[in-house]
């Protein structure tokens, strides 16, 4: 039986695997590119051309060579002159230290004739108090003004900076706007409010660092170093205080200034330790010096005044 010839089935071809950087062709093409076609065509007729490499005639190859030698000669005339300044550097640097080192010494040297005439200071002051108000009354009135040292049960207090203190942030914080720039740092204020607070819980004699604080006394910052009596103090604070021991810490923790620093440790990390010491001496103040107060007399303190203004007139 014959009929038409039967055709093949028609097959698709299969289409060729994608490249799997087909979708960044334009990533591949510079890539495969990476040079500018001008460049490439500058570069092979010029080396067609014989233009390429190096110098060929004698005139360029003596610049050539007189440029390396420049080059050689002033990098020797550098190290030359850095070997040669070395020493005088090192000189001047080492005069310098001398100097500070001296400087230092002269300053320790004054310091301690200035507390030394502190002391004698303190000694007459107290001499010239027992002369003329009995020892007891003299006694007493050194004791309140910080004339003369002191010793008694009391309380122990440290307070230091934080751990890892954290620098400030935006400026809003109230801890960031007398100075300090960081926020787990002890502040002025911060022991001014330790010291009231201890004062008004019944504290008779505060130290902080060794320095026995008065009714003159101030507490103070400058840059980052907090200054008692203008002194500076160096972290920890150690403050000591004579008094009721166990009545003075628990009014003073149970108070608003106490309460302020746990806030400090709360919210700032700031380290705080507080306890009671059956007895803690605290040293005499360097000097007691009252320069507008005066003695009320007998007349009600006019006759001082009558004089001075007579004085003034004649």
């Amino acid at each position: 039986m014959c009929g038409m010839p039967q055709q093949p089935p028609v097959r698709s071809s299969p289409a060729r695997p994608r490249r799997p950087d087909a979708s960044m062709s334009l990533i591949t093409n510079v890539m495969d590119h990476s040079l500018d076609d001008g460049y490439a065509e500058a570069a092979a007729r010029k080396k067609s051309q014989g233009e390429g490499g190096l110098p060929k005639t004698l005139r360029a190859k003596l610049g050539l060579a007189g440029g390396l030698v420049l080059a050689a000669l002033v990098v020797t005339v550098g190290a030359a002159q850095a070997r040669v300044a070395a020493p005088v550097v090192a000189k001047e640097r080492q005069e310098l230290i001398d100097r500070v080192d001296k400087e230092t010494a002269d300053a320790d040297r004054l310091q301690g004739s200035v507390d030394k005439l502190r002391d004698d200071v303190s000694a007459r002051q107290r001499a010239a108090l027992r002369a003329s108000g009995g020892s007891a009354e003299a006694d007493l009135v050194g004791m309140l003004s910080g004339a003369t040292e002191v010793h008694g049960p009391g309380v122990k207090l440290v307070v230091n900076d934080a751990k890892e203190a954290s620098s400030g942030g935006d400026g809003s914080n109230p801890r960031e706007t007398a100075g300090f720039s960081d926020t787990g740092r002890v502040r002025d204020r911060d022991l001014q409010r330790v010291v009231n607070g201890l004062w008004q819980s019944g504290a008779e004699a505060v130290s902080i660092n060794g320095q026995r604080l008065t009714a003159l006394s101030a507490i103070r910052a400058a840059g980052d170093a907090i200054l008692v009596d203008n002194r500076p103090l160096v972290p920890p604070y150690t403050v000591l205080a004579v008094g009721d021991g166990p009545r003075l810490s628990n009014d003073f923790q149970n108070g608003a200034d106490g309460l302020y620093l746990h806030a400090l440790e709360q919210n700032y990390g700031i380290r705080a330790t507080i306890s009671t010491q059956p007895d803690v001496r605290l040293p005499a103040a360097p000097s007691v010096i009252v320069r507008t107060a005066r003695p009320d007399t007998a007349d009600g303190g006019k006759t001082d005044n009558t004089e001075k203004t007579k004085k003034g007139t004649s």
